[in-house]
C-alpha cells in the first residue's frame, strides 16, 4: 500500500519520460513541439519540486491509501492519458500560429501561478490552525486551485493544436465537478461560515459558475 500522492508523483515521471520520448521518436520540427516539451516538463518537475520546498503539502494532499491497482490507475490516466496532447504536438506538423502562442503562453502562466499561489496560501493557513480559507485569492472562487489548474491542461491543448487533445480538461473538469460537489457537502457541515462564502463566491469560473 501506498499514498496516492506517491503514485501521483511516479506518474509525473512518467509522463517527462513519455514527453522525452517523443522527442527522441519525433524530434523538435518547430516552436510548437519546444513549446510544448518545455511546459509540459517544466510543469512536473514543479509538481515534484514544489513537495521540497514545502514538505508540509506531502502531509495535506492526497494522503488516501491506494494499493496497486490504484497506482497503476494513477501511472495510467496522470501519467500516460493526460499525455495525450503531447502526442498530437509533436504529430502535427503545421507552425504554431502566433494566436495559440499568446493564448497559450499566459493560460499557463497564470494558471501556474494561480495553482501555486492557492495551495501555499491554503497549506500556510492549515499550518496556522485557520478555518476555512476564503480571503486573498480564495476570496472570488472556492476552488481555485482547480480553476488555475484547467487553465494549465487547456494551455497544452492550444499549443498542441488538435481538438482530441481537449479530451483530457474535459475529463479533469468531470472529474473536478464531482470533486467540488463532495468536498462542498463536507464543507458545509464543517464551517459554519460556509453559507455565507458560498453567497459571495464561485465554484470554478469566476462570474459564471
Amino acid at each position: 500500500m501506498t499514498t496516492q500522492l506517491t503514485a501521483i508523483n511516479w506518474a509525473k515521471a512518467v509522463t517527462i519520460a513519455l514527453i522525452l520520448f517523443l522527442i527522441l521518436l519525433f524530434g523538435v520540427d518547430g516552436q510548437r513541439q519546444i513549446l510544448y516539451a518545455c511546459m509540459h516538463i517544466s510543469y512536473c518537475m514543479w509538481w515534484l519540486l514544489e513537495q521540497k520546498i514545502y514538505p508540509d503539502r506531502c502531509r495535506q494532499i492526497f494522503t488516501e491509501k491506494v494499493d496497486i491497482g490504484g497506482f497503476i490507475g494513477a501511472i495510467l490516466i496522470v501519467g500516460i492519458f493526460y499525455t495525450l496532447p503531447a502526442f498530437f504536438a509533436f504529430t502535427n506538423p503545421t507552425e504554431l500560429s502566433l494566436a495559440a502562442t499568446t493564448i497559450a503562453i499566459p493560460l499557463f502562466y497564470f494558471g501556474s501561478l494561480i495553482n501555486t499561489a492557492a495551495d501555499i496560501q491554503k497549506a500556510t493557513a492549515k499550518s496556522l490552525g485557520t478555518g476555512l480559507v476564503r480571503t486573498g485569492i480564495w476570496s472570488g472562487v472556492r476552488h481555485v486551485n482547480y480553476t488555475g489548474d484547467l487553465m494549465r491542461y487547456l494551455s497544452f491543448c492550444i499549443v498542441a493544436g488538435s481538438l482530441w487533445a481537449y479530451l483530457v480538461p474535459l475529463s479533469i473538469l468531470a472529474l473536478y465537478v464531482m470533486r467540488i460537489r463532495d468536498k462542498e457537502s463536507s464543507m458545509k457541515l464543517k464551517y459554519h461560515d460556509f453559507a455565507d462564502y458560498k453567497l459571495k463566491s464561485f465554484r470554478l469560473i469566476p462570474g459564471i459558475w
